[in-house]
């Protein structure tokens, strides 16, 4: 248990380095 939650903040960091990496993408696509 302790291991996957280590392991989730890690993707969770990666998913929000993603979506910003989006967010960004949309905007000047805009």
């Amino acid at each position: 248990m302790l291991q996957s939650r280590r392991k989730s903040k890690r993707r969770c960091a990666e998913m929000r380095r993603a979506f910003t990496l989006i967010e960004l993408l949309v905007v000047i696509a805009i």
